[in-house]
């Protein structure tokens, strides 16, 4: 079997995906909480402008080498804090439409490797419980576990990447049981 014979579970799996997204990111409070507001939101953001910070990725305090960073100089503005990352994206309303966009292209990337591992492993006479078996533990793997380093790395709360595994869970669930319906002549 051939990745190609696969592209019907990879969009449909996708638009599933995409619209599962859509009403858990729409239609319930799960990610409400997200993103809390800063104090004095106003004020940083006029001082960020003033300073002319643009688009980019940014951390508090940014040492220039691993020895500034041990430094006492350095070690004293971690102390005073605040100790953070900030993502500043261009000027203008978010633009939706590009990140819906990647994230569709994302799901349909989800659902090739799912559909590739699934050539590998499994046969176009597979039980409908292997497909579903094998492509969801892949699709759970690369949705859910996708925000563990943001976690690990830039400090974003646990609970929020708890919570993006579960949405991953869902889509790994879904992108399962689209692969296990439409596997080429399974049963």
């Amino acid at each position: 079997m051939e990745l190609m014979d696969l592209w019907l579970p990879v969009l449909v799996s996708a638009v599933f995906v995409f619209i599962a997204s859509s009403v858990i990111h729409m239609a319930t409070p799960m990610h409400r909480n997200d993103h809390q507001p800063l104090a004095d939101e106003d004020g940083v953001m006029a001082a960020l402008r003033e300073k002319g910070v643009g688009p980019g990725e940014y951390a508090l305090p940014c040492p220039k080498s691993m020895q500034e960073m041990g430094s006492p100089e350095m070690l004293e503005k971690y102390k005073n804090g605040p100790v953070g990352f900030l993502v500043v994206l261009p000027n203008g309303p978010p633009a939706m439409g590009k990140s819906l966009t990647q994230w569709f292209l994302y799901s349909v990337l989800v659902s090739l490797v799912a559909g590739y591992v699934g050539t590998l492993a499994l046969t176009p006479l597979s039980s409908y419980h292997d497909v579903f078996r094998l492509t969801g533990t892949i699709a759970i793997a690369l949705y859910g576990m996708s925000n563990f380093t943001m976690s690990i790395w830039k400090g974003v709360a646990w609970f929020t990447s708890l919570k993006f595994l579960v949405d991953g869970i869902i889509y790994g669930l879904v992108t399962a049981g689209t692969f296990g319906w439409l596997w080429p002549d399974a049963f």
